[in-house]
Order: C-alpha cells, then structure tokens, then sequence
C-alpha cells in the first residue's frame, strides 16, 4: 500500500521539464534559421548567388549540417531569400495604402522605406535569382495590386498622372535600392530622386511617350513582367 501510494517527486516535473526543452530547442532552430538567413542575404548580395554554402554557414556561425537541415538546397535557400524579400516590400507597399496620406505621399513613403532596406533585399532586381514559387507569385500580384490602390486614389482626385503603373513604382524602387559605386552618400542622393520621381508622377506632367495605357494594356503589361518584384 506505501508502494502503492507513493509518488516520485520527479514524475509531476517531468512533463513540464520536457516542454520546456521543446522550447528552447525550437527557439534556437528559429534563431539558427534568422542567422542564416542575415548571413546568406549579406553573402548572396555580396558575392552573388553561386556563394559557397560552407560560406554561409561559417558568416551565420553555425554548423554546415544545421545549414542544410534548414535549407536542403541552394534553390531552397534562395527561395526563402526572395520570399523573404518579397514579405518585407510587400510591409511596405501595405502601408502606402492604407496611408492616410496623399497618394504622392504615400508613394514617396514606399520609395524611403524601400531605400532604408536595401540591404535587406535578394530580389531578381537586387541580383536574386527569379524563383517561380507560388508563395513569391502571390507575394508579387499583392504587391502590385496594393500599389495599384495607392495609384488609382492619386488618379481619382487628381494627383496621379492617369498613365502611371505599378511597374514604375517598383522599378524605380529597385534602381534607388541599388547604391551607384562611388556616390559619397547613397541614401540622401538616393531620396532626392525618389522626391523628383514622384513629382514627376503629378497629374498635371504632360503625358509619358507612347500611347496611354488602358486598364487592359495594365493587366497585359502585369502579365508580361511577373517575374519583376
């Protein structure tokens, strides 16, 4: 009966014990997985998407085997760069349109978040390699789409020239993300022009060379250039 009734103290932690080491363990795999992520952001803008792995692993300070339980391959790891990338401008452009700004505004907004991150974007006009993905197609279209609001509030009070497209935007928010070699301060000449860009976007410019775009000559356009961000 004393055998019976009796209780290891042990027993009632051991659960608790065994949880609390899936945390940490699944902790340190979320941290391992940020660092590689940083490291191969850095090595991949650096040196281009055919960096060693082994480089990659020694920048993040983690083991080869830790790289490649996370990322069983080099298209998985650049996926997840891109996606990566495509999460952040995707922040960005969601913000421009729930801005309670102008739509100038809110476009100048987009361009300087997208300056201040440059360093944080492996996207195919940043050197990235196009990845097909559905995850980065659907970050794509809703990138475009959210940008397109902010364009179609500036056109309906008149803000906005009527033939300006998504594409622009995101184009010239790649070239300003690109640092010229020898500009003795990027970032300031880089918002300058993001300044004169959108200016240039005022409804009252004549209009831009070549026929005016049609909403049907839009969706064509998003179509021929799904693999751009």
């Amino acid at each position: 009966m004393s055998l019976r009734g009796t209780i290891n103290p042990g027993m009632s932690e051991a659960p608790t014990e065994a949880r609390r080491v899936t945390r940490r363990l699944r902790s340190d795999a979320t941290a391992n997985r940020e660092r590689i992520l940083v490291a191969a952001t850095i090595a991949v803008r650096r040196d281009g998407e055919r960096v060693p792995m082994a480089t990659i692993a020694d920048e993040a300070g983690v083991g080869i085997g830790t790289l490649y339980r996370h990322y069983p391959t080099r298209a998985a790891l650049l996926a997840a760069l891109t996606v990566r990338s495509f999460d952040l401008v995707l922040q960005h452009a969601r913000a421009a349109a729930q801005s309670d700004e102008p739509a100038p505004a809110a476009l100048e907004q987009f361009l300087e978040q997208t300056i201040a991150a440059r360093n944080e974007l492996v996207l195919p006009f940043h050197g990235g390699p196009v990845i097909h993905d559905e995850n980065v197609v659907a970050l794509r279209a809703e990138i475009r789409n959210l940008l397109e609001q902010v364009l179609a509030r500036g056109r309906r009070d008149r803000t906005i020239r009527p033939d300006a497209t998504p594409i622009d935007i995101i184009i010239t928010g790649a070239m300003l993300a690109q640092p010229l070699p020898h500009a003795a301060d990027w970032d300031q000449l880089a918002r300058r022009q993001a300044r004169i860009f959108v200016a240039g976007l005022a409804a009252t410019d004549p209009p831009l060379p070549g026929a005016r775009r049609t909403r049907a000559r839009r969706k064509g356009e998003s179509v021929r250039t799904a693999d751009l961000p």
